[in-house]
């Protein structure tokens, strides 16, 4: 399996607009985060992880390939903005979307042209599959495991795919989904910042969930530029635990 990280940041991006901070003025790319984002690829699968308004220059330089289905984590913009630039990729075949009962609705109402009967010619081919956590599912034979995580009090979805876990905007897990990932090899999760957040998790939660779930190797994505510079939060993670960087490829 491989895992590319397309985009490793929070809602605003890295650097944030207006601002002059050491982070977001930084000459080294590690710094310089696009909304959070991946592509999977699996013996028989190519799935992207969230589709944000970054998508399109995420993708540009890489190569041109047909991507087999989407996975959804929740409809915030920042996850979900870049859904009509699947379009280019539509020429290979339908692209999938999958998502929860309450975020599919969301989309129908914000991309309605997307998802009637009879669209205009151009329109991305997005069909909507709806999923739950805890069922799993397969994309070709390419089985996933949605799990449920909070984001604050909002539910969203993480999934495990084989030996991955992949968890964003996450700041508590209950029990069950814990024991979903018993045993995974790589695990990705959000860490915000070093400073608490009402709804995501810092670093310091980010690490405690790391230590409990004890994948052999632990990426952090979604940061902003409260994480600090990269160069120096690495320096201080444990040997195992890394944070991302867009452009990351991870194979194992």
């Amino acid at each position: 399996m491989k895992v590319k990280i397309i985009g490793s940041g929070t809602s605003t991006g890295v650097p944030q607009i207006g601002c002059t901070c050491a982070v977001c003025t930084s000459a080294d790319p590690k710094d310089n985060r696009l909304r959070t984002s991946a592509i999977v690829e699996t013996d028989d699968a190519r799935i992207l992880i969230d589709c944000g308004p970054d998508f399109r220059e995420q993708v540009l330089h890489l190569p041109y390939e047909r991507i087999d289905g989407v996975l959804i984590t929740h409809e915030h913009y920042d996850h979900v903005g870049g859904l009509d630039d699947l379009r280019p990729f539509c020429r290979f075949g339908s692209v999938p979307i999958y998502a929860e009962e309450y975020v599919a609705k969301a989309l129908r109402l914000r991309m309605p042209y997307c998802f009637v009967d009879h669209r205009y010619p151009g329109v991305p081919d997005i069909p909507l599959q709806e999923i739950e956590p805890g069922q799993r599912f397969s994309i070709n034979h390419t089985e996933i495991l949605p799990l449920r995580v909070m984001h604050g009090r909002l539910p969203i979805l993480g999934y495990r795919i084989g030996q991955l876990g992949y968890i964003t905007d996450m700041l508590t897990m209950p029990e069950e989904s814990f024991e979903q990932l018993a045993g995974i090899d790589v695990l990705i999760v959000n860490a915000l910042r070093i400073a608490p957040h009402p709804t995501h998790q810092n670093l310091e939660e980010a690490l405690a969930v790391a230590r409990r779930i004890q994948a052999k190797e632990t990426y952090f994505i979604h940061m902003s530029h409260d994480m600090g510079l990269h160069a120096e939060v690495e320096r201080k993670l444990p040997d195992n635990i890394h944070l991302a960087f867009d452009g990351m490829e991870i194979h194992f």
